[in-house]
């Protein structure tokens, strides 16, 4: 006859740590309007540019590509480049020209006005390109709230007539729990900003999500536009 083998003590009870809060997982915000005008403007440049390579004559050939050098930079950067890259303890901002990364403990507001923008603690300004301000998008919003709004007034006054019949107060305490739920309609990048927003205050006092902004220059699109645009002046100086 065996006897049990002695079991390990069951764990403690462990205090509610950081590690305990909801997880954040990584996103990417981009703008699908930009991404598709880019790609319609790289088209026609590549149209362009090839059938003057292959038509073109004499110094045309060369115009077309360096003109090309510096053009199909400058239109990647401002379409296909932005992009918003939210994490659980830093913001990365990819503009056209720069990359942003700041951790949550330095941002100290998001603004949206006539552009969304995010603030550092030492009061420096980041556009962020990747998620512009659509005007038609908050009229829209707003046409869709009042109407929303409008219906829950008449579905309120309906219910108050059937409250009569079968009880008093039944169908105006019904539409206001659904507007309560429904809640205001918001534009889409106006709802990412109230999301970033709320990630920033959640996670703005965390020990890892501390720091100070670093800002890189994104030399991978300077270099080809500063070289094209070498070729291009000695080119037409040379004319």
């Amino acid at each position: 006859m065996t006897t049990p083998e002695s079991q390990p003590p069951a764990p403690e009870p462990s205090e509610p740590s950081e590690s305990s809060e909801p997880s954040v997982s990584d996103q990417v915000h981009r703008s699908s309007a930009g991404i598709a005008g880019g790609v319609m403007l790289l088209a026609l440049v590549a149209w362009l540019g090839i059938d003057a390579l292959v038509v073109g004559k004499g110094r045309t050939p060369w115009l077309a590509l360096a003109a090309m050098i510096v053009v199909v930079p400058l239109v990647a950067a401002f379409t296909l480049r932005p992009a918003v890259f939210v994490g659980r303890d830093r913001l990365r901002v990819r503009n056209p020209f720069r990359v942003i990364v700041l951790p949550w403990g330095s941002v100290a507001s998001l603004r949206s006005g006539y552009s969304n923008e995010v603030v550092a603690s030492s009061g420096t300004k980041y556009q962020l390109w990747a998620l512009p301000v659509s005007l038609r998008g908050r009229k829209r919003a707003a046409r869709h709230e009042a109407r929303q709004t409008a219906e829950g007034i008449g579905r309120g006054g309906s219910g108050r007539r059937g409250g009569l019949l079968g009880g008093l107060g039944g169908g105006q305490g019904s539409v206001r729990g659904a507007a309560a739920t429904e809640g205001p309609v918001r534009a889409q990048t106006d709802q990412v900003m109230d999301d970033l927003k709320d990630l920033a205050e959640r996670r703005g006092g965390a020990e890892t999500a501390q720091g100070e902004p670093s800002v890189r220059w994104a030399y991978e699109v300077l270099g080809p536009v500063a070289a094209g645009l070498i070729v291009l002046a000695i080119l037409l100086a040379t004319g």
